[in-house]
């Protein structure tokens, strides 16, 4: 499945945050792959795209992060897949 994933830091602690990433990596469990991130130009959030068999296995992740990141996991499929499936009303 793949999901877009919101991470909002917690105020005062994108230092903390790039020193950890600099530090430990993204700290991926097995089976969670990560695609692409954007953070805004405000640093205040970060929008990722990533790939897990479902939302509960990013609860591993997002627990080795959860002290400086509020997180909100969202499931999508693309938009071709989307048509596709989807009977046109």
């Amino acid at each position: 499945m793949i999901f877009l994933v919101i991470e909002r830091f917690l105020p005062g602690r994108v230092e903390a945050i790039g020193e950890r990433f600099a530090r430990e990596g993204r700290m991926l469990p097995e089976g969670v792959r990560y695609h692409a991130s954007w953070v805004d130009a405000a640093r205040l959030r970060c929008y990722q795209v990533m790939e897990a068999p479902s939302a509960e296995s990013l609860a591993t992740w997002t627990s080795r992060w959860d002290d400086l990141v509020e997180f909100e996991i969202i499931p999508v499929v693309s938009s071709a897949e989307f048509w596709n499936q989807r009977p046109h009303q």
